[in-house]
């Protein structure tokens, strides 16, 4: 059975670092991409940081200069160094897995979330 198993969400002042991983077992196909969106209470899921290819990096607008993602490909992890953490930035995180199947089709994993909570 695939699993995301995520790690390291918590409460942080504004100001403060956390740092979010997630390990991926078991995924089908070949992983194309590994992300972590987030969902704030009354707002849509939205993407936070992406690494493709391992290397190829893409983030939200809100979080550039302060979020860094990485990934090991040999251990299928991916983290998330989160800096100056602000309030806005609370929300349930989530680690998303893309992986490319024998048949050309392309699956979403989900984990299934972290709690950030950052306080003023």
């Amino acid at each position: 059975q695939v699993q995301l198993v995520e790690s390291g969400g918590g409460l942080v002042q504004a100001g403060g670092s956390l740092r979010l991983s997630c390990a991926a077992t078991r995924i089908i196909g070949i992983i194309n991409e590994m992300a972590w969106y987030r969902q704030a209470p009354g707002k849509q899921r939205e993407l936070v940081a992406a690494i493709t290819g391992g290397t190829s990096t893409n983030y939200a607008d809100s979080v550039k200069g302060r979020f860094a993602i990485s990934r090991d490909g040999a251990k299928n992890t991916v983290s998330l160094q989160m800096n100056s953490l602000k309030p806005e930035d609370t929300a349930v995180y989530y680690c998303t897995v893309k992986a490319r199947r024998s048949d050309a089709t392309v699956y979403t994993y989900w984990g299934q979330g972290t709690q950030v909570s950052v306080s003023a």
